[in-house]
């Protein structure tokens, strides 16, 4: 396991799912956590649940002034951050035809400026702390390999991508010890995975439509892009950054 001796992280969407699996896998490291999340009472619980080295905020990755005061609050609670983690984001359906407004606006509040906010509030912080670190964004199989189905998704997550190498060359210009990459899943085992399988006739019949897209014949668990996610923010992968990193069982590369 890497180790996180004495980083701290703040985490978007920290409350459950793949942000709260890497929230409990950095503890685990040896680091602290501020789970940052919209569902503030689920944050709290989880980070309850993980001792002294985590505590929560209310964060709606859409409100710059809010990113503001989750960082203040990590560095309150913590002395700084070394580490941040951009995981909360929604998938909604549509195509460019029938997507409502609303939902494209919204798929682009929360996905992409809700991480560039996460950038712009914390980098600030992380190159105060000295130290090195990292930013791990969120993006999607779907930003490298499109759905018609799923415009404003996929239209996001492949904005995060090109924003997270301008982020990662930024850092290097300006001489910071912080390294920027995307990680992009496939189908994962999580509570928003877990919504879309009520639209199909049977939770079975879905979840065989969606292992079917990844050559490795499964569904993905968030625990497994947790451990990538810590991969890429540890001292392991110092020499890493701007990457895209799939943990996706093959889909992007599917025939």
């Amino acid at each position: 396991m890497p180790n996180m001796q004495g980083k701290v992280a703040l985490i978007s969407g920290g409350a459950e799912g793949i942000g709260g699996d890497i929230g409990r896998q950095f503890v685990a490291a040896g680091g602290s956590v501020m789970l940052a999340d919209i569902q503030s009472e689920k944050a709290a619980a989880h980070a309850q649940s993980l001792g002294n080295a985590a505590a929560s905020t209310a964060l709606d990755v859409a409100q710059l002034d809010q990113w503001d005061a989750a960082v203040a609050a990590t560095t309150a609670r913590f002395g700084k951050i070394t580490h941040l983690f951009n995981v909360a984001g929604i998938s909604e359906p549509g195509s460019v035809e029938d997507v409502p407004l609303d939902s494209w606006n919204r798929t682009l509040a929360i996905n992409l400026n809700g991480t560039f906010y996460g950038c712009r509030a914390a980098l600030p912080a992380m190159a105060a702390s000295g130290e090195s670190g990292a930013i791990i964004n969120i993006g999607s199989m779907l930003a490298l390999r499109v759905g018609a189905g799923f415009i404003a998704y996929c239209a996001t997550k492949a904005a995060v991508t090109a924003m997270s190498k301008c982020v990662a060359l930024h850092c290097a210009e300006k001489g910071y010890p912080i390294r920027v990459n995307t990680v992009h899943p496939g189908a994962i085992r999580t509570p928003m995975f877990e919504r879309y399988l009520t639209l199909f006739p049977s939770v079975e019949e879905g979840e065989a439509i969606f292992a079917a897209n990844h050559p490795m014949g499964r569904v993905g668990e968030a625990e497994e892009v947790a451990r990538a996610c810590l991969f890429l923010a540890s001292d392991e992968a110092s020499f890493t950054t701007g990457v895209d990193f799939t943990v996706d069982g093959g889909g992007t590369i599917r025939a």
